[in-house]
């Protein structure tokens, strides 16, 4: 597996290798040693699979608070999505910025982001699914989201605001600079 470095450093993009013939195709896309061996040593609690009919579908920006703060692993298996991982952690160096990359089924990527970041997408392509993995359970108490669209992060979208199709809970997210409870950055070594 190839592993690369975004422009922070903590969030990863991940090349699984994808073995095919007339049969298909076999693609070893986590494995804890390997994961190990790129910084990555986490637990994964539960696996995420999302379904999104249209292009222009936009999920996020979410994230979980301590104590049940997730990182996440995540690839799509069909269509495309804009995914995006932006650094809300209060005293990094990146303190609000984002890395946006595109995970297609076609490039087979996967994003790999650490507690301490909001997780948002878009899809590009009607049909889309994704799977991620989380390395906590999901919580309700502690789910929290900032606005998909908020100017200061300037994340430049693939889609209109007047096109994007968003939840009711993600139509209502407050701005970063609204935000009352985000993380602590702490120095990884």
């Amino acid at each position: 597996m190839q592993v690369e470095t975004t422009e922070i450093a903590d969030v990863k993009i991940l090349h699984p290798r994808k073995f095919g013939d007339e049969r298909g195709f076999f693609s070893e896309v986590w494995n804890a040693q390997t994961f190990r061996e790129a910084g990555i040593d986490v637990e994964f609690m539960q696996d995420n699979h999302a379904y999104n009919a249209e292009a222009g579908v936009v999920r996020g920006l979410h994230y979980q608070l301590e104590p049940k703060a997730q990182g996440k692993l995540v690839r799509v298996t069909r269509g495309a999505v804009l995914d995006v991982a932006v650094d809300i952690r209060v005293g990094s160096p990146t303190f609000g910025k984002h890395v946006a990359i595109e995970l297609s089924a076609d490039n087979w990527a996967q994003l790999w982001l650490p507690p301490g970041f909001a997780h948002g997408y878009c899809t590009l392509v009607p049909d889309t699914e994704l799977l991620y993995k989380v390395t906590d359970l999901y919580s309700p108490k502690n789910d929290c989201g900032i606005f998909w669209n908020d100017p200061a992060l300037d994340i430049q979208w693939p889609v209109s605001p007047e096109k994007a199709i968003l939840s009711e809970k993600d139509k209502t997210l407050p701005l970063l600079k609204d935000q009352t409870r985000l993380f602590e950055f702490r120095e990884t070594k």
